[in-house]
């Protein structure tokens, strides 16, 4: 189905007092635009212990690169991936990117972009920091996880073999320096002689005053303790499942991994002496594993999860832990050897967490990267069911997941009664947040994903799919959030596809922050709103949006979708739409079926009107003023009242 007519603009409303003037304001992807009428910028976003900071706010000697009216996506386009859709390319030897910083720091993370391999599978090259003019180091950076071809719309075919259009063109670069530098210190990003890449894209910098490593506490047992050895490149694997089985049999407290770098080439699972299936698929319970902080104790794999063999299912990877109930993790890393979603023989990149959750299982500041998934919660019942468990009451935060080829977090399996809160997602390949109230549970008439919360989290350039979504269930609730720069789909999304169980009770949207999301998918024929609701298939009714600011969107402010269902009584109040730059703030698609009530909506700046119900549509859009007609009076247009 494509979008519609451009022709139609006409039947657009201005809708007189109801929908009233705003200015609009600047959109910066390093600090919240100011608030809506009923919400503090302080309430939303997590509380990230990093100060980011733009290359194109910066002073710089470089090329200024700036996306296109439509932020065209997929076709290596290096603005449209950069976070406020501007970045800063260095050509040249003495080139370079400069700031101050605005407070005391010790580390460094650089978005950044280099070129690819001439035969694929990505290249190391340096780049070099200065502090106040003094040489600091020389950064490692790295393509080795960025570049990807084919079609975004399929993208399990994916390759790393360079030919046509690419995406996914950036990763990132961190380091911990050897003093901290105060507040005020002048950082330069310079391409010097050595630093020899073809050229060098440089989208921002993260600073942060990182703690010391955290103490052993006495109830842990460390992993040094069944012969793991830090930073030594062999694999430690081995200790790390000891110290683990001996936790969940009862025979330590608590596992500690020490600061270092700990190599791990299997998951962290519970041997299965029966041999149900064809891979080993039962999780721990009953443990803590502790951390000396995620910038101290890090756990990598070198090994591609298609290339580990044993007792690993490929989808899920060589890393991480598999879980099914009870189990606490934090203060760690978990670094990833994942290239690709799906193609090239299938070698996906595996899920840093995974499995079944349960009940009592808490993750808190775990930083998870180059993953396939980062946490995909849920496994269907099938899947050996005297062991089924659906996750409840988990609890997720301070989570720091980046550059991933699919998911973020997603809720799955009858997931209920959980959260993810305070955490910051960038450059996720699909959901950055996700519900998904699939079928594949005990009972579809009792196993619905419910009642779980997305609250205070900050997601950055997803470049596949939603930044949160949520498909089915009840109860859900998505607040308190920001949302900036979408490459192809909503910064908020509920749906019907993928065949979930049905919407019921209230679905709620409140106090979000969204900036230069939606975008066009689906060869590019699609084009999604900020907001957008998609009923597919069943229904999707109970929802409310309030309180909530939608800026500078590439195109509609809030989108109700052709599909075979219905978007009954939709509740929105309080919310701001300002410069929808090539849509509408609000659109009812000509297929889209449903009502919505407007209450103290303020939109302004919008390429294609206010309001715009295209004419077939049988969605009827109460303003509050009276009635409207569209398409010169002709009620069968669509209604706007």
């Amino acid at each position: 189905m494509t979008r519609r007519d451009r022709s139609r603009r006409a039947i657009a409303l201005a809708l007189g007092a109801t929908l009233t003037a705003a200015w609009l304001l600047p959109a910066a992807a390093h600090a919240a635009p100011a608030p809506g009428p009923a919400a503090a910028a302080a309430d939303r976003g997590a509380a990230t212990p990093y100060t980011e900071y733009e290359a194109e706010d910066g002073t710089y000697d470089g090329t200024l690169l700036e996306t296109d009216a439509t932020r065209t996506f997929g076709h290596t386009n290096f603005a449209t991936e950069s976070s406020g859709r501007k970045s800063v390319r260095l050509d040249t030897t003495g080139q370079y990117v400069e700031f101050t910083s605005a407070g005391s720091t010790n580390s460094i993370v650089v978005r950044n972009s280099i070129p690819d391999a001439p035969g694929g599978g990505g290249q190391d090259r340096t780049l070099s920091l200065y502090a106040d003019g003094t040489f600091v180091q020389k950064l490692d950076l790295s393509s080795k996880h960025s570049w990807l071809y084919g079609s975004t719309d399929d993208p399990e075919g994916l390759t790393n073999t360079p030919g046509g259009d690419a995406r996914r063109l950036f990763d990132e670069s961190h380091a911990l320096l050897d003093k901290t530098y105060p507040e005020g210190t002048t950082f330069r990003l310079q391409r010097d002689s050595g630093d020899d890449a073809a050229y060098y894209v440089v989208d921002l910098v993260d600073l942060e005053q990182v703690a010391p490593p955290a103490s052993k506490p006495d109830a842990c047992t460390s992993i040094t303790e069944y012969g793991a050895v830090p930073d030594d490149g062999k694999d430690d694997t081995d200790a790390i499942q000891k110290a683990v089985t001996a936790d969940q049999n009862g025979e330590i407290d608590c596992v500690w991994i020490p600061a270092g770098q700990w190599r791990q080439e299997q998951k962290i699972l519970t041997d299965d002496p029966q041999d149900r299936g064809q891979y080993n698929q039962v999780g721990i319970r009953d443990v803590t594993v502790r951390g000396a902080g995620m910038w101290h104790s890090q756990l990598y794999s070198l090994t591609p999860p298609q290339d580990a063999g044993g007792i690993n299912h490929p989808h899920e990877g060589n890393f991480g832990f598999d879980i099914d109930d009870n189990t606490q993790i934090s203060d760690i890393a978990i670094f990833g050897s994942g290239t690709i979603r799906g193609g090239d023989g299938n070698a996906e990149g595996g899920v840093g967490l995974n499995g079944r959750f349960g009940k009592n299982t808490k993750i808190t500041n775990v930083w998870i990267e180059h993953a396939n998934v980062g946490t995909w919660v849920g496994r269907d019942y099938s899947n050996i069911p005297e062991l089924w468990g659906p996750g409840d009451g988990l609890e997720f935060s301070g989570m720091r997941i980046r550059n991933t080829y699919a998911d973020g977090i997603n809720f799955t399996n009858g997931t209920r009664n959980s959260s993810v809160t305070d955490s910051s997602f960038r450059n996720t390949g699909d959901d950055a947040l996700a519900v998904w109230a699939s079928k594949y549970v005990k009972d579809p008439a009792v196993d619905i994903g419910h009642d779980n919360v997305f609250s205070g989290n900050t997601v950055q350039l997803p470049w596949r799919a939603n930044g949160i979504a949520v498909y089915g269930g009840y109860g859900n609730r998505i607040e308190n959030n920001l949302v900036y720069d979408t490459m192809n789909y909503p910064g908020i999304m509920l749906a019907t596809d993928h065949d979930p169980v049905p919407f019921s009770g209230e679905t709620l949207i409140a106090n979000n922050g969204l900036y230069r999301t939606g975008g066009a998918f689906w060869n590019e024929d699609q084009e999604f709103g900020a907001i957008t609701l998609f009923a597919q298939g069943p229904d999707i009714p109970g929802v409310t949006i309030r309180d909530t600011d939608i800026q500078d969107s590439t195109y509609d402010g809030i989108q109700f979708k052709t599909g075979g269902g219905a978007m009954p009584d939709v509740k929105i109040s309080n919310v701001t739409i300002s410069g929808s730059a090539n849509g509408s703030g609000i659109l009812a698609m000509g297929g889209a079926r449903g009502s919505a009530t407007l209450t103290d909506v303020t939109i302004s700046g919008s390429r294609d009107g206010d309001v715009l119900v295209e004419p077939g549509s049988q969605f009827v859009i109460d303003t509050g003023t009276g009635t409207a007609r569209t398409a010169g009076g002709t009620r069968g247009g669509g209604q706007a009242r």
